[in-house]
């Protein structure tokens, strides 16, 4: 089974304002409203990938439980731990005519250590050998700092595969309880190293480097439209930017998420997840919003994948 983490969801409203001006009033020419947050989005392209997973995390207020409805709608199945205040509402600004994706994001709710670790021992109650967890995204205001590196922790303990989405202060502090898999964007591994990491020799040596230190299986780079890194033990394959159309850009790295643990639930080869995950990133970049995009796109574009195996 595979579990996704949204400690700090959102219900995410995506509008479009063409020639976006500061200080001016600017009009809504269209709008959508999708349940969100980053671990939500992974389990919302897992069930188009046709597999299952089980959607956990905070939420709180009205606004969590129309996220809550509206995964249910989905058929998506959910452990949510309810919490006083209202889950956030975060608004994606795209402008077509300058093509720009802006975010605007609120905090969140307040959430203590007592609740987390209710969650967490819900989870892990459940948790079984081998299942795999993708924990990803920001921290609700009140959380401690090392919550990743605890949960992390519990859950390799209890056999499972551990995916962490995150950044900043999150993922250093995730990196030393060794994820199974992390998957950075380039700018987050650079900001991580304290350095800018400009070529594929250079992320793919500090990949190693992470590996070898914190114990980490495989590491995957991605590099928005330049493509992605994967790096493996035995491995380095690079994967070329898929051109297609951009609708949004929101959630694109979340779905190559969902791809990665389908291809390790389903236990796919390298040259498999590469071809996956590629495809699928890019097939919700063509979709509005946080949608997720209908397998029968991803599967037009899986044979356009192009890699090269680096190492």
């Amino acid at each position: 089974m595979i579990y996704t983490v949204t400690l700090n969801p959102a219900l995410d409203k995506t509008v479009e304002i063409p020639s976006l001006t500061i200080d001016a009033v600017n009009r809504i020419t269209t709008m959508r409203t999708d349940p969100g947050g980053k671990g939500i989005n992974v389990s919302k392209v897992i069930d188009k990938l046709g597999s299952r997973s089980i959607a956990t995390g905070i939420l709180g207020g009205d606004t969590g439980r129309a996220i809550e409805s509206a995964l249910t709608a989905m058929k998506l199945e959910t452990w949510f731990q309810f919490v006083e205040g209202e889950t956030r509402t975060n608004m994606k600004i795209i402008d077509p005519v300058s093509h720009t994706n802006t975010d605007i994001n609120e905090p969140g709710v307040i959430v203590s250590e007592e609740i987390l670790d209710g969650l967490l021992d819900t989870i892990l109650s459940n948790l079984e050998e081998g299942d795999i967890v993708a924990i990803s995204g920001s921290m609700p205001k009140g959380s401690p700092q090392d919550t990743y590196y605890k949960w992390t922790k519990a859950f390799r303990e209890k056999g499972a595969k551990v995916i962490l989405d995150a950044d900043g202060a999150l993922l250093k502090a995730g990196l030393a309880a060794s994820p199974y898999l992390i998957k950075p964007n380039n700018h987050e591994l650079s900001m991580l190293v304290g350095r800018e990491l400009k070529t594929t020799e250079e992320l793919e040596a500090v990949a190693r480097e992470l590996m070898e230190k914190y114990g980490i299986v495989k590491v995957v780079v991605s590099m928005g439209g330049d493509g992605a890194l994967y790096v493996t033990e035995e491995e380095t394959v690079y994967a070329e930017g898929l051109k297609v159309p951009v609708g949004s850009t929101v959630g694109a790295g979340d779905s190559v998420v969902a791809a990665l643990a389908v291809a390790e639930e389903s236990g796919m080869s390298l040259e498999e997840t590469v071809r996956l995950s590629t495809a699928t990133g890019a097939a919700n970049v063509m979709c509005s919003g946080t949608q997720a995009a209908e397998y029968d796109v991803i599967r037009e574009l899986l044979p356009k994948v192009a890699f090269h195996k680096l190492r």
